[in-house]
Parts: structure tokens; sequence; C-alpha cells
């Protein structure tokens, strides 16, 4: 699945989880709003989740993931895993088109709907058109800096924003 048209980052660093999106909201080439929040609080505020793809998409995703982490007492893995399982057998939910980004200040996941739950080695994730932009930003400055997770996210999202078309400097970042 080929996510395109936003950006979410998300960083793990000294017990802290930070994650954030630009505000960009296109239709094919077309900006349709530049302040839309992809971000958002779950489980008490203890999980951040962010979102790439179709929005009403996302949003159903996001109501079935607070669903799982309530059933499985705030496990992480688990609640994933049952909404991944769920998202590509379920024949109303596999065909939502949308990608998840989750971090606690644990755990950093990338939940898709072919199945797939990554957990990445350096604990960043990121989704998106602006993704991998942001990814290796990230990752370089998690390498060669002593920034802390929210300011990593914030600048990953500023160096994507000044390559990727479909992301823009609007930035919003949560942190738990």
């Amino acid at each position: 699945m080929n996510i395109h048209a936003t950006t979410v980052v998300g960083v793990l660093k000294d017990g802290k989880g930070a994650l954030g999106s630009d505000g960009q909201m296109t239709q094919g080439a077309t900006i349709l709003k530049h302040s839309t929040t992809k971000v958002r609080r779950l489980h008490g505020g203890k999980v951040l989740v962010g979102f790439a793809g179709a929005t009403a998409d996302a949003m159903t995703l996001l109501e079935k993931f607070e669903e799982k982490l309530q059933a499985h007492s705030g496990k992480l893995e688990r609640a994933a895993v049952e909404l991944a399982k769920d998202w590509r057998t379920d024949k109303y939910l596999r065909r939502l088109e949308a990608m998840l980004a989750v971090i606690s200040p644990e755990k950093a996941l990338i939940i898709s709907g072919t199945g797939d739950v990554i957990e990445p080695e350096d604990g960043i994730v990121a989704i998106g058109s602006g993704g991998m932009y942001a990814l290796a930003a990230a990752r370089g400055m998690m390498k060669y800096s002593d920034l802390d997770a929210k300011t990593v996210v914030t600048e990953s999202l500023k160096i994507a924003a000044d390559i990727c078309i479909y992301t823009n400097s609007n930035i919003k970042v949560e942190e738990v």
C-alpha cells in the first residue's frame, strides 16, 4: 500500500515518545486544507497514533484500535496485532486505505492493512509521502545530536516539508 499526501514521524528517546505530522490535506494535486490534525491521543493519552491515507478510513481504524487497546488492557503490541488481523481479514475493514504510526513511551509501531505490525529497531516510525524524508532526517539527528524526541520530530518534519510537495510546514507534535 503506497499512501501519499501526508507526513507522520515518531521517535522514542530517553523514555519519551513524540509523534507529529504536517497539516496539509490534499485531493490529487489540490490542497484542500492547511491545518488538519493527523495525530490523536488514545488510551487515556498514553498512546499517540498518527495516520496517513483516507481520513474517514483512518478514523474508522483509530476507533477500532482504541477498542483493541481497551480489550487488551493497554497492551500495545497485542492490540496492534489484533487490529492488523481484523484489518486484513474483515470484509469491510480490508478495503480501508490508511496506515497508522503508533508511539508510546516504550514502543514505536507501524500498522498497515496488509497485516504488517512493524517495530523499527531504531525507535523511529514514519509514514506518508514525506515519511522517508522525515525518517532519514530523524535517523541523522538521533545519531549525531543530543536533541530530545519532540525536537527531532519537529525538525524532521520541517526537512520533509522542504522536500515533499504533499507536506506543509504547519507542524503539530505531541509527546508522551
